[in-house]
């Protein structure tokens, strides 16, 4: 193209320049020519608002004409910013909250971030609860919370609120709340869920309280861009940013013992005092809550899913509790790899293409008592053709004492119906 373009500036021929400048400016502005062969050659390029935003003309004006043409310091090529197709370029962001200019869908602009933090910095707030010791006072535990609602609902990471070695709340379930506009208050510790690290803390106030926004997290892809809110080392109102590095660390994969978990791993810097912000989308919108980082490592944080999230508050508001089904059943997801793999290992292996192997049964569990046997691939639950973990949790929900039918692959494509009744999971796991 530049060899195509430097041939143009030299060329004498008029409608040889028409022509070049018809096609480095197709698909990025409209051209207007005028024909008349007596008048001096006019050309005319308007320039799409998407364009006009992001291209710097350094001092040229808009108006190109052929008697002042420079070919080599005008900027043809754009690098893409968004992946977006171009159908949505005329799309509009969410509304900007700063003074910069508003960027195109999908568009990182200059005040993205920032924006994306002031719609919810003032609803972050620090906590303090007071650390008692055979009562005697031993300092103070310090995290950060978000408002998500206007009737003072905190949510933060049970950790910060909690007793963790003796699964009580700390001082009586007292917390000092600090707001971002310098307000304090008492706050409660209503709901705690040490499993998932995530508890409630209640304030009142007569006056209107900022609230943050939930988003979803499953919409999260690697590499889209987040922000960590909170209060590291006690230093309130700390922004950073980052991106997702991953969707779906499983607990097992950090060395966590119990019950499955799934996490967002990020790496934006999260240090102590962190735990209990928000992660932030570049909507303003928590997509999760920080609750660890791994030590002696840079960029590696982890955050508790907003739709998890949103499912355990559900269960504080019906129970008061998280009530979670226990099978007694380790399982793993397959796919065409592993399953070719297992395969060239044992020729007996099912013919699937998809389902969940259960490599170990628990003696005396739900799932023993139901028939189930390691090498088992299940393939329908509760009537649902099923190929992940993910979705055996979210169909059994917290049905407990009610029968779930399961349709499990054997070797040499035994096909087995059986019956599981799931049991309450002892919260310690």
């Amino acid at each position: 193209m530049n060899h195509f373009l430097r041939k143009a500036s030299f060329s004498s021929s008029r409608n040889s320049i028409f022509r070049i400048i018809a096609i480095g400016t197709a698909g990025s502005g409209l051209l207007y020519l005028n024909g008349n062969l007596d008048l001096k050659p006019d050309v005319k390029l308007s320039i799409p608002a998407l364009l006009h935003e992001n291209l710097s003309f350094q001092g040229r004006p808009f108006f190109v004409s052929s008697e002042h043409w420079h070919v080599g310091n005008f900027p043809l090529l754009l690098p893409r910013v968004s992946s977006a197709p171009a159908g949505d370029i005329t799309k509009e962001a969410p509304v900007a909250v700063g003074d910069g200019a508003k960027p195109s869908c999908g568009c990182l602009g200059r005040d993205t971030i920032a924006n994306a933090a002031a719609k919810v910095a003032p609803a972050v707030v620090n906590l303090a609860v007071p650390q008692e010791f055979y009562g005697f006072s031993s300092g103070r535990s310090m995290g950060s919370g978000t408002i998500i609602d206007a009737n003072g609902t905190i949510l933060t990471c049970a950790h910060v609120v909690v007793d963790h070695h003796g699964r009580r709340v700390t001082s009586k379930g007292k917390v000092e709340v600090t707001l971002q506009d310098g307000r304090t208050f008492e706050g409660t510790v209503v709901n705690a869920d040490m499993h998932s690290d995530i508890a409630i803390v209640k304030i009142r106030s007569r006056t209107p309280l900022p609230a943050a926004k939930l988003g979803s997290s499953s919409k999260l892809r690697p590499g889209d861009w987040v922000i960590a809110v909170g209060c590291p080392l006690s230093l309130q109102n700390t922004v950073t940013a980052g991106i997702v590095s991953c969707v779906d660390r499983k607990s097992s994969d950090l060395g966590l013992g119990g019950m499955r978990r799934e996490y967002l791993q990020t790496d934006c810097a999260i240090n102590d005092g962190n735990s209990g912000g928000p992660l932030v989308n570049i909507d303003g919108e928590i997509v999760g809550v920080n609750v660890m980082r791994v030590l002696n490592a840079d960029g590696l944080g982890f955050s508790v899913p907003i739709d998890s999230v949103s499912k355990i508050i559900e269960h504080f508001k019906k129970s008061g509790r998280v009530v979670r089904p226990w099978l007694g059943l380790k399982m793993l997801d397959l796919n065409e790899m592993i399953i070719a793999q297992l395969k060239e290992r044992d020729a007996r292996f099912p013919d699937v293409d998809k389902g969940i192997l259960v490599p170990m049964v628990t003696p005396g569990s739900p799932a023993d008592h139901a028939g189930f046997r390691p090498g088992d691939v299940v393939i329908e639950f509760d009537g649902k053709p099923v190929q992940s973990i993910k979705e055996i949790i979210e169909i059994m929900d917290d049905r407990i004492g009610k029968p779930i039918k399961v349709v499990v692959k054997r070797a040499n494509n035994e096909v087995v119906k059986l019956t599981v009744i799931p049991e309450e999971a002892n919260p310690e796991m």
